[in-house]
This record gives structure tokens, C-alpha cells and sequence, in this order.
């Protein structure tokens, strides 16, 4: 049988055309698509057509079906049906369909070709009992498609025809258009802590654009790409480690959207800040005028920093320096009532700042007939690094009440010594070498006025191996009368040994310290207090020398005849040593 004759009844491109794109490929510039093409061989009719819209963009899918019949009486047979479609375009998988039914069609993507074939039964065309047959199949569009028109083409096998007829190109084209240019912008902030999430912000323009965003750390993906959805993406992102970070946003381009990349951005991460506490130290009660000590202890201890004190929400006076993790305030208070202190840390580089807790210090105004006093302090002049030394506080008039706190320099020693008969005593063991300038400070009280002491200068000296060790020994009388001076005697062994001795009944220092001379040390003292008395006599130490302290020695003190003050100065007991 010889081959039908091939009449084309719509075509999209001349000869020449088909030349210029080539065998199921197109190119050039973009113009309208032709949709639709119909060609007929013999009696059977052919229309392929792409369904949907004839301009698309790189990643988008195309369908195109082809519909046969007959127009005339005579009955065709189909044993194959071949789509050829544009180089590059790929088969969408499951997509081929024939009059509706999925087929599993032969995909030849070398050649540009899918096909579908039924050589056992072939299918029937057939104008008198009304049966055509469709071929459907789509694909996808090359991500990286240029701009331009393809052209498709069709080939089919008719059962007793004696070639394949063909159509290629067919004239159904499809206009590729180029991506439209997009921007993209990052927000982030400047700085971040290690482990606490921040957002990276992306935006997309025209804000019409799909696709994603992958936020990058220099040349590292940061997590997933985002959908970016009404031009913005957005990605919490919680850094892992400090330093400068460099971070980019990458937009994929979308359909009909060319792929930016933002500027970068430097996002300073570091480490978090320690947390710090502030504790407030402030005496109870003062008195306008007097001043009194605001201490702020920070920990852990930061390396630098400041602290504001505030009364309410007034400052007291500047910001002081912290000193390991310390800062005093000596404050006077100008106006009497109910002052709510607190200590505020400034904060700096590495630790976090804090407040303290308030603390009420109720100031009153000194009373109108305050007697004003005098506070002198006694102390050694020397002592040992480790070795416990007497400081004594001696407030004038004695019938004064309150507290008494020493100092080194602008340290407070130990906390305030209640004043008693006039008299307050730290035992202090002082634990550095050097010249220790030691005050008095007397708080004041009902009716009495504070007062601070004359320095005394205390030299700290370290207690060496080679040091001779020392030995006291008390002589004090058996018996006294109240309100008769007695002597208390102390002999120091060896009598080189310079420093003093402090007296003491029980653990009252009696007096001042008295100087050592070749090992003496005397003091006449008239007890005011009856029963008995135990004294002992506290050698302080001196260069080369270590301190040692007597034996105990009870003195029975008596009232005086009829009330009044005695005469003499009694016997001497025995004599007490130790060393």
C-alpha cells in the first residue's frame, strides 16, 4: 500500500521557521505561543494543543494532548503515538495519559521524544460509531531555560499505513519568559548572646516572588532553606559559638523569578553575661550630720565596675569603684527619717548588673543637749602576722553607751564592739605584714555624740622561724580595796624582748597597754568592781620576739570600810608564769 498522502491544515511556522529551531527544538525571541496546531493524514485528523497559557517561565509544567479522529467512513487503527516535545523539557512522571487512562509511555530523552504504543490491539478511530482517541503528557520546564519560543513536534503509526507520519515541528509553540530581576534585603541585629535565639530576616522584592531563602554564616547553610511567603522569610537562629559571624541571605528565585543575594551582614556574638548579686550592709539607726558606712559587697566578684547607692530613687553621692568585689560609701545624712537604701552594680563587660535589697536606716536628729565625746584608741605598736593582738577603744565620759568600730585605714576590723563602762576591745589577728594606721570610731548614742579617734599606727611584721620564744609571768596582790590602786606587774623572759603588755580582768583589758622596759611592764590600778578578779598579763611580741601570756591570778577585791575608798595597797600574792 502506498504511503498516504500528508496535507497540513493549520501550521504555526513556515519551512523556514522549522529550519531556524530545529527538530523539536525552538529559539530566539519571544513572541505570542501558538497554542494549537491540527495536520491530517489521509482521512485522520490531528490537533495537538498545550493546554493553559502559552507563556511560561523556567520551572513551570506545560501539558500538551493531541486528539484523534477520522472524517470519513473508513476506520483507522493507531499503533503508536509519539510526542515530541522541546530539548530540555522533561517528562513529568505519570503524567501520560491516553483518552484519559494512564499509560506507562517510552521516554527517549535523547531524542526528545515520549511514546505510547498498543501493537496488539492498536486503537480504533472511527467516525461511525463515534471513537477517538487522545494523547496527553506534560513537562517540566528546565530551571535554567533562556528566554524564548519552543516548538513541539508529533509523530503517530497508523496500522497498514506503510511509514510513520510526522510533524515535527508541528507549529505549537510555547514562549519561555526570562525571569524577572529580584532584590533581597537582610535584617539582623548587630549582637547576640551564645544559646539565645535571634531572627534572621529576609525580604524579597517584588514581594510576589516564591521560592525560599538559606541564610548563610560566610560560606555554611544556617539550618533550611525558609518559604518565603508575602516577600519575607524569617529563621530563628540561636548561635553556638562567639565572634563575628558574616551572615547572607540566598534567594532561590521562584517562577518567573530570578534568583539575589542579600549584603552581609556581621552579627557580633558573645558569650552570656555571669549573673551577680549585690548584698547592702547599713547600720540600723544614725544621726543627721554623722556619718555612717553604705557597704556593697558583688558577687561573684566581677574585674571592675561601680556602685550607685540611692536613697529611694535619689543618689547618694557618685558612683564608687569596686575593690574585690567591695565598695563602702561613708555617708552623712542630711535630714532626719526613714531612709530606704539601696546598692546598684553597674554591671560591665562579662557580668550582668544587680540591685540590692533595701534597706531602712532611720536618722534622727541629734538631741539639743547631746553631750559631744572623745574616743582615744590603744593599740601595739607592733605585731605578728597570725598572732592575736588587743585593740581598745576608750570613750569619754564613760557613762556613754553604743558601739565602737575599728578600722584599718578605711576597712572596717571585725563588726561594731558594744562600749562598756566606757571601754571596747577587739581581739584582732591581723594576717598582712605592714604599717596598719588602726582608728576608733564611736557610733554615738542617746544623748551622746560620735566621735573618732587619733590613728595609731600598728606595724605588722612576719613571724619567723628564728623568732625567740617568750615567757610572762604575772605578780599581782592576793587582795585589794575597791577604789585603792595596786600594782600589776609583768616580767618578760628574755627582758631584751621590747613591745607591751595589756592587762586584763578576764577578757577586759585593764587600761592601756603598758610599754615593756628591760621586761617590765607596771600598771597602777584601782579596781571599782568588788569579788574576784582574774587577771592575766598579754606580752604582745616584738621583733625577734613571739607573745606569750601569764598564768591566771585571782585578786579578792573588798568594799572599802563605810563606803568609802580604802588606803595601801594590800599584800602580794605569789607569782604566776607561763610561757
Amino acid at each position: 500500500m502506498s504511503r498516504p498522502v500528508i496535507r497540513r491544515v493549520t501550521a504555526a511556522v513556515s519551512a523556514a521557521a522549522v529550519v531556524a529551531l530545529g527538530l523539536g527544538v525552538g529559539g530566539g525571541v519571544a513572541s505570542a505561543a501558538q497554542t494549537s496546531a491540527t495536520v491530517t493524514a489521509t482521512n485522520i485528523v490531528a490537533t495537538k494543543a498545550l493546554l493553559g497559557t502559552g507563556s511560561v517561565h523556567p520551572g513551570d509544567v506545560v501539558t500538551y494532548r493531541t486528539s484523534f479522529s477520522v472524517n470519513s467512513a473508513i476506520d483507522r487503527y493507531l499503533n503508536k503515538i509519539t510526542d515530541v516535545h522541546p530539548a530540555g523539557f522533561t517528562y513529568v512522571p505519570g503524567s501520560a495519559k491516553v483518552s484519559t487512562s494512564s499509560v506507562t509511555p517510552s521516554v527517549d530523552d535523547a531524542n526528545n521524544k515520549v511514546s505510547v504504543s498498543n501493537s496488539a490491539s492498536a486503537w480504533m478511530l472511527s467516525k461511525t460509531v463515534g471513537r477517538t482517541v487522545s494523547f496527553e503528557v506534560s513537562y517540566k520546564v528546565p530551571d535554567n531555560a533562556p528566554a524564548g519560543t519552543f516548538d513541539s513536534g508529533l509523530t503517530f503509526d497508523v496500522n497498514t499505513f506503510g511509514s510513520t507520519q510526522t510533524f515535527n515541528p508541528i507549529g505549537v509553540t510555547v514562549d519561555v519568559l526570562a525571569p524577572a530581576a529580584t532584590t533581597t534585603t537582610l535584617t539582623v541585629q548587630a549582637t547576640a548572646t551564645t544559646g539565645q535565639a535571634v531572627d534572621l530576616t529576609a525580604s524579597v522584592s517584588p514581594s510576589t516572588a516564591g521560592g525560599t531563602v538559606q541564610f548563610k554564616d560566610g560560606a555554611t547553610d544556617i539550618g533550611s532553606p525558609v518559604t518565603v511567603v508575602g516577600g519575607s522569610a524569617t529563621l530563628s537562629q540561636s548561635f553556638a559559638t562567639a565572634g563575628a559571624h558574616s551572615i547572607t541571605a540566598v534567594y532561590s528565585g521562584g517562577t518567573g523569578f530570578a534568583g539575589s543575594t542579600s549584603a552581609a551582614s556581621t552579627v557580633n556574638v558573645s558569650a552570656p553575661d555571669v549573673a551577680t548579686t549585690t548584698q547592702l550592709t547599713v547600720p540600723s539607726t544614725a544621726v543627721t550630720g554623722q556619718p555612717v558606712d553604705l557597704k556593697a559587697v558583688v558577687s561573684p566578684v566581677p574585674s571592675g565596675g561601680s556602685v550607685q547607692f540611692k536613697d529611694g530613687a535619689a543618689n547618694i553621692g557618685g558612683p564608687v569603684n569596686l575593690t574585690n568585689g567591695v565598695a563602702t560609701l561613708s555617708q552623712a545624712f542630711t535630714s532626719a527619717g526613714a531612709k530606704s537604701v539601696t546598692a546598684v552594680f553597674s554591671g560591665i563587660a562579662g557580668f550582668t548588673g544587680s540591685t540590692s535589697q533595701a534597706s531602712t536606716v532611720t536618722v534622727s536628729n541629734p538631741a539639743p543637749n547631746d553631750v559631744a565625746t572623745t574616743t582615744a584608741v590603744a593599740a601595739p605598736g607592733s605585731a605578728k602576722v597570725g598572732v592575736a593582738v588587743d585593740l581598745s577603744a576608750t570613750v569619754s565620759p564613760a557613762t556613754a553607751a553604743g558601739t565602737v568600730q575599728f578600722r584599718d585605714g578605711g576597712s572596717n576590723i571585725g563588726g561594731p564592739v558594744t562600749v562598756t563602762n566606757g571601754v571596747a576591745t577587739l581581739s584582732q589577728t591581723f594576717t598582712a605584714a605592714g604599717a596598719h594606721s588602726v582608728t576608733a570610731v564611736f557610733s554615738g548614742a542617746a544623748g551622746f555624740l560620735g566621735s573618732t579617734s587619733q590613728a595609731s599606727t600598728v606595724t605588722v611584721s612576719e613571724a619567723l622561724p628564728s623568732d625567740v620564744a617568750t615567757s610572762t609571768v604575772l605578780t599581782a596582790p592576793a587582795s585589794a580595796t575597791a577604789g585603792v590602786a595596786v600594782d600589776l606587774k609583768a616580767a618578760v623572759s628574755p627582758a631584751t624582748a621590747g613591745g607591751t603588755v595589756q592587762f586584763k580582768d578576764g577578757d577586759t583589758p585593764i587600761g592601756a597597754p603598758v610599754n615593756v622596759t628591760n621586761g617590765q611592764a607596771t600598771l597602777s590600778y584601782p579596781f571599782t568592781a568588788t569579788g574576784s578578779r582574774n587577771i592575766t598579763a598579754v606580752y604582745s611580741g616584738a621583733a625577734g620576739f613571739t607573745g606569750s601570756t601569764s598564768a591566771k591570778s585571782v585578786v579578792e577585791v573588798a568594799a572599802a570600810p563605810g563606803g568609802g575608798t580604802g588606803g595601801g595597797t594590800g599584800s602580794l600574792g605569789s607569782l604566776f608564769g607561763s610561757s
